[in-house]
């Protein structure tokens, strides 16, 4: 049965029928946390809630902590941008940590960003250590993952694509929203994995709404790949792709056949100057909510709700 873990700033939390129970416990962090799982089921257990909206919930994944991401991994988001599902490869890349914000930060976008683009994420968070070299079976992901978060990973569009940097489109501070829940699952629930259905909102208008069954690598195949050669430990967070929905879309065929043809600069500035005009790209005032659970509420992750604001930058 599924447990819900809530965060403070000050202190960790359990949802139960009677409300939000406080965890008497010493851990500081994620990890920490999920090695006192007795403190955790004392709490569950408890009836001395408080109502949970009245808790400043944080990120339930603390930093620092690897974070590592799937790319295009739904068949309707390669489909959409103008891929070939069958041809995808097995891809990861990193964010920062510092990109971690919480379930109701704003979403800060830097002076220089443009095209501010949103993607709601399956977030597995883990709970035990993976060695590289260590081997994944089909009935071994709760051996490694501990529970789902729902995550937001935001994206500098005009960065990451004309240099290939992904690295630094997706580690701004603030670009990862994650919670509003750490839900820790037992076997049997995240097997319904592919159950679970991801959605996104931008006010009000749903953007993004798919399952997980449109994944093109589950999470078995995912850990799979990278205990190949990326040791993860207990509250390390692996990101697991984004549906059909984004702000970014390909441009029709005959018109990247013509671009191929281009230098690449010339190439570029056409893609951003079309992308330019896309209403759906975030801007400041925007109101983003994201959620992930099964269509019967078996599983449910909760609710994010997170609004753009600009940076402001001091000028001499």
């Amino acid at each position: 049965m599924s447990t819900t873990v809530l965060r403070t700033a000050d202190a960790w939390w359990v949802r139960t029928p009677t409300g939000a129970v406080k965890v008497r416990t010493e851990a500081t962090t994620t990890a920490q946390l999920l090695a006192d799982r007795g403190a955790v089921a004392d709490a569950e257990a408890g009836t001395d809630g408080v109502d949970p909206g009245d808790l400043a919930l944080v990120s339930p994944v603390t930093a620092p902590c690897r974070v590592v991401a799937q790319m295009t991994n739904f068949v309707s988001h390669v489909k959409d941008t103008g891929g070939r599902p069958e041809s995808v490869p097995l891809t990861f890349f990193r964010k920062a940590s510092g990109s971690i914000s919480g379930p109701f930060d704003d979403v800060v976008r830097p002076e220089h960003v443009r095209l501010l683009d949103y993607e709601v994420e399956i977030g597995l968070v883990m709970g035990s250590e993976m060695p590289v070299g260590s081997r994944i079976g089909e009935d071994d992901l709760a051996d490694h993952v501990a529970g789902l978060v729902v995550t937001n990973d935001v994206s500098a569009r005009d960065v990451q694509l004309p240099r290939t940097q992904y690295y630094e489109g997706k580690s701004y501070p603030s670009f990862t929203p994650i919670g509003p829940a750490l839900v820790l699952l037992d076997a049997d629930e995240l097997r319904r994995f592919a159950d679970l259905r991801l959605r996104l909102w931008v006010n009000g208008e749903l953007r993004q709404d798919m399952t997980a069954a449109d994944m093109i690598y589950r999470p078995v195949e995912a850990l799979r790949g990278l205990a190949r050669f990326q040791r993860l430990e207990p509250g390390d967070l692996v990101l697991t792709g984004t549906p059909v929905g984004t702000a970014i879309s390909a441009p029709a065929k005959p018109i990247r056949l013509i671009a191929g043809l281009l230098p690449e600069d010339l190439k570029w500035s056409l893609f951003f100057r079309g992308q330019s005009r896309n209403p759906k790209y975030l801007k400041a005032g925007d109101v983003i909510e994201a959620t992930v659970a099964t269509d019967d509420g078996a599983i449910d992750l909760g609710r994010q709700r997170t609004v753009v604001r600009d940076r402001k930058v001091e000028r001499p």
